[in-house]
């Protein structure tokens, strides 16, 4: 099966999966403050459904636009705009004769869920599979850094010690922790053997994100192929494992890094790159044309050693309750950049989300993303904009503090400007991944 459809097949049943748990969360609260819940959907349901079965005095089914899903709770202003039946007199089994808190507790219930079952997937994950980290001992090569970077007196060959005084368990998420945390001071390691603690800009994060230098330290390693992928551009070219790229459209490789860089500079993916390799000492020249997607079939492998943590019951349960803290914490530092002319452009839609799951199928990393794509929705729905949770949200809190609840008319237009804002980002994040498709 081609890598497009595994990754569909994958984002398809995540995204699934996630919908139904996060309408729960809003049917069951729903249902225990004895509330009419007239529809539950998975995906929408425009003109008409693939499925449906009543039960009771609900609808239960599955839409044909798989773009989300809904409840549709009798007597609430939401994307049905249902101006009908609130024309009516309210009644005692409907959202708005319900008193505030228990309407607030509805419409937290999907977010809460969201929250809850992906800090549970990250401790199940950590239980299972344990963690990797990569420990000083285990890279003695060091890391090669980007030219940017030497300026504060990092050096080609470092180890990371300890960041803000702590000790780095993982060298490999020193990246990550530069762009999205407060890092004040980085202890290094030079090859020479001294030890040196360096202090970091405090807009480093701003920096790296503006210049595109988001890996400054990449470990050091030939770039050796371990893997070619049979049928592809490269297997056609007749690259083998073992072989040591040196160059790559006339650019030297010496480190597989350089590789990376060189690939990533190319502004149209698809076009033929002749590549330079040594085979047994002696240099040989192929010329490799990528598939659809720019990929040319090869795979290098680490000149680093990989360590496996296990984790007790107990510890996966702190662990994993640290990694969805922290999961959360950098997805809200980056979002910041969203609103820069250059994040909006690197916005992403559906094509986007489907490229974080992995060309094989991996169910470790099916669940891995599935619990960073559950707090990613947690947070986006908690977002103060009108027909997102978040905003039935703000306004019963509003009324709750005034103790003034907003007319429905009021209510009917809010929802109608953040449906057409949420279709509007929708189409903007969709057109880019369509953009880049086409153009990168």
């Amino acid at each position: 099966m081609s890598p497009f459809f595994v990754k569909a097949i994958q984002l398809l049943l995540s995204l699934s999966f996630l919908i139904i748990l996060h309408e729960l969360g809003h049917f069951i609260p729903a249902k225990l403050f004895k509330t009419r819940v007239e529809k539950f959907y998975l995906f929408f349901d425009v003109k008409f459904s693939l499925f449906k079965k009543k039960i009771g005095e609900t609808v239960y089914g599955i839409g044909w636009l798989p773009l989300g899903g809904y409840v549709k709770i009798a007597g609430m202003i939401d994307e049905s705009m249902d101006k009908e039946q609130m024309a009516g007199p309210p009644q005692p089994w409907e959202f708005r004769s319900k008193p505030a808190w228990q309407r607030l507790i509805i419409m937290l219930g999907g977010v809460t869920v969201n929250i809850i079952l992906g800090f549970l997937i990250y401790m199940a994950i950590v239980f299972t599979w344990g963690s990797n980290y990569v420990g000083v001992a285990d890279m003695p090569k060091g890391f090669k850094v980007a030219e940017s970077f030497k300026e504060y007196g990092f050096q080609d060959g470092d180890r990371i010690l300890k960041t803000n005084g702590e000790k780095l368990e993982d060298m490999t998420r020193i990246n990550a922790y530069l762009f999205l945390r407060d890092v004040k001071t980085v202890e290094v390691l030079h090859q020479n053997g001294e030890m040196e603690t360096i202090t970091i800009p405090d807009d480093i994060g701003k920096k790296m994100f503006e210049t595109g230098v988001l890996t400054p330290f990449s470990p050091i390693g030939d770039a050796k192929i371990d893997l070619v992928q049979e049928g592809s551009g490269a297997d056609k070219a007749g690259l083998e494992v073992g072989d040591i790229i040196t160059g790559t459209n006339g650019a030297p490789v010496a480190y597989m890094s350089d590789y990376f860089e060189a690939r990533a500079k190319d502004s149209i993916k698809t076009t033929p790159i002749t590549l330079t390799y040594k085979r047994e000492g002696i240099e040989k020249t192929a010329t490799i044309t990528p598939d659809e997607e720019g990929i040319i079939g090869i795979s290098f492998g680490r000149d680093y050693e990989v360590q496996k943590k296990a984790y007790s019951l107990g510890e996966s349960i702190s662990q994993g309750f640290e990694l969805g803290y922290w999961t959360l914490h950098d997805y809200i530092a980056q979002f910041k950049y969203v609103f820069t002319k250059k994040g909006a452009t690197q916005v992403g839609g559906f094509a986007a989300i489907g490229n974080l799951f992995p060309e094989a199928w991996n169910w470790k990393a099916f669940w891995g993303t599935t619990a960073f794509i559950s707090i990613i929705l947690a947070f986006m729905n908690i977002l103060p904009i009108p027909a997102l949770d978040g905003g039935h949200v703000m306004f019963l809190l509003y009324e709750m503090i005034t103790g003034r609840k907003p007319n429905d008319k009021f209510m009917e237009y809010a929802q109608l400007v953040g449906f057409v804002l949420l279709i509007a980002l929708l189409l903007f994040a969709n057109g880019n991944d369509i953009y880049r498709a086409i153009f990168k």
